[in-house]
C-alpha cells in the first residue's frame, strides 16, 4: 500500500482547514480528523494510516456516534438488479431502525460481483446482533473504511499547489475512474 512520496508531501503541506474538510470525507468524526491534522507531518503513509487508526481506536463514544451519523446507506454495485436495491434498502431500514445509525462494512478483497452479496450477507447476519455487540464491530468497520478511503485520498494527491481533482475517497477504488487505483486494499460500496 505505497503512496506516492508526493501525495504524502501534499497531505503533509494542506492548509490545514482544507486537510480537516478532505479527512472528514474519510471519517465523519472532527476528533479524529483534527487529530489527525495536528500531528502532521507523516513520514509515510504507514505512519499515517497507523495514526488514523490510534485515532480511531482512542473514540470515545460520542465520536463514534458523530462518526457513523454521517455515513450513509451503501450503494448496490452498478447494474445490479432492482430487487437487490429494494433487499438492500429494506435490510437498512430494519439495521437502522435496530440500531440507530447506517449500515458500516469494509469489502476488503470482494470484487464488485461479490459485493452486492456480502453486503446484504453482512446486513442480515449483523441484525441478529445485541446493541453492544454491534457498536463494537461497527466501529472496526468504520475504522477499515477510513483507513482505505485516507488511503485513497493521499495516493489522489500531486505535489503541487494549484487546485486539483482528487478522487473521492469514498468512490470505490475499482469505480472505473481512470485516476481511481486499483491497488487499494479496501472496497468502499
Amino acid at each position: 500500500m505505497q503512496s506516492s512520496p508526493h501525495g504524502l508531501t501534499r497531505f503533509n503541506t494542506l492548509p490545514a482547514v482544507e486537510a480537516e474538510r478532505a479527512l472528514l470525507s474519510c471519517c465523519g468524526s472532527l476528533h479524529w480528523a483534527r487529530r489527525l491534522v495536528a500531528h502532521r507531518p507523516y513520514p509515510d503513509l504507514g505512519a499515517l494510516l497507523a495514526a488514523a487508526d490510534e485515532a480511531v481506536y482512542d473514540f470515545a463514544p460520542a465520536d463514534l456516534d458523530e462518526a457513523l451519523s454521517r455515513e450513509t446507506l451503501p450503494l448496490p454495485p452498478h447494474g445490479s438488479y432492482s430487487v437487490a436495491h429494494t433487499a438492500l434498502g429494506a435490510a437498512h431500514s430494519a439495521y437502522e431502525s435496530r440500531f440507530g445509525h447506517a449500515f458500516v462494512i469494509c469489502l476488503d478483497g470482494y470484487g464488485p460481483d461479490e459485493a452486492l452479496d456480502q453486503l446484504l450477507a453482512g446486513i442480515r447476519s449483523r441484525l441478529g446482533n445485541d446493541p453492544e455487540e454491534e457498536r463494537v464491530l461497527s466501529w472496526d468497520e468504520l475504522r477499515r473504511l477510513a483507513r482505505g478511503r485516507l488511503a485513497r485520498f493521499v495516493r489522489s494527491l500531486k505535489a503541487r499547489t494549484e487546485p486539483q481533482e482528487a478522487i473521492d475517497p469514498q468512490e470505490p477504488a475499482d469505480s472505473g475512474r481512470p485516476d481511481s487505483s486499483s491497488d487499494s486494499p479496501y472496497v468502499a460500496v
